[in-house]
């Protein structure tokens, strides 16, 4: 079985910052891409930053338009974790916000996607 647990949402103002936390759980033989979405009332799930495995020689950072220059992922893979930094929120950042993992359960296995349970940002302006 294999869990995403998140943290870290909840009540800012218009300008504030907000991190958060992402922690992949469970039977795990390999981590790949690593990302967040959000989902917005009434709107389709989409995806805000995502960052591959070897970020560090082979980085590949993605971000929405909507997000560069505000928000920052990183990830810590020795413990699994994934983060958003997110800084100057708008109110249009309000959303639920889902972790996303790839992963792999054993060596010879594929990568499956999993998803977190979400959490609430909720930017007051």
């Amino acid at each position: 079985q294999v869990q995403l647990v998140e943290s870290g949402g909840g009540l800012v103002q218009a300008g504030g910052s907000l991190r958060l936390s992402c922690q992949t759980r469970g039977t795990i033989s390999s981590i790949n891409t690593m990302a967040w979405y959000r989902q917005a009332p009434g709107g389709q799930r989409e995806l805000v930053a995502s960052i591959n495995r070897d970020h560090i020689r082979d980085p590949r950072i993605n971000y929405a338009d909507s997000v560069k220059g505000r928000f920052t992922i990183s990830r810590d893979n020795a413990r699994n974790f994934v983060y958003l930094q997110m800084s100057s929120l708008k109110s249009e950042d309000t959303a639920v916000y889902y972790c996303y993992a790839e992963v792999r359960q054993d060596y010879s296995g594929s990568y499956d996607p999993h998803w977190g349970q979400g959490t609430q940002v909720t930017v007051s302006s």
